[in-house]
């Protein structure tokens, strides 16, 4: 039997696209001091968040997102970006349902 105790967050749901692994042999997404977009909305047009990425690539952070979903056009330009290169992104679903989602995430 094996403990392992880590800081950190985890999610019961996972990735939103199997481009965003960071360990393929883990298949896991790990971030180090990311920048972390929280929200209860859907985001599909990447414009909405265009300063945000514009930010990030700047100052060579990578981001997490965690929304109600990632949808349209913004799911894989994320994914380009990052097999690309120009910046680590890792999109989940907000935990929960629901009214306690927004309390989740609050």
């Amino acid at each position: 039997t094996e403990l392992s105790v880590v800081e950190g967050m985890q999610f019961d749901r996972g990735y939103l696209s199997q481009y965003m692994v960071t360990d393929n042999d883990k298949m896991e997404a790990d971030l180090d001091n990311p920048y972390i977009l929280i929200t209860d909305k859907k985001i599909s047009n990447i414009q909405d968040i265009l300063p945000l990425l514009q930010e990030i690539v700047q100052q060579g952070k990578s981001l997490l997102i965690i929304a109600d979903d990632v949808t349209g056009e913004a799911l894989p330009t994320l994914v380009l970006n990052k097999i690309r290169g120009t910046f680590n992104v890792v999109a989940v679903k907000a935990p929960g349902f629901g009214d306690r989602r927004k309390a989740q995430l609050e």
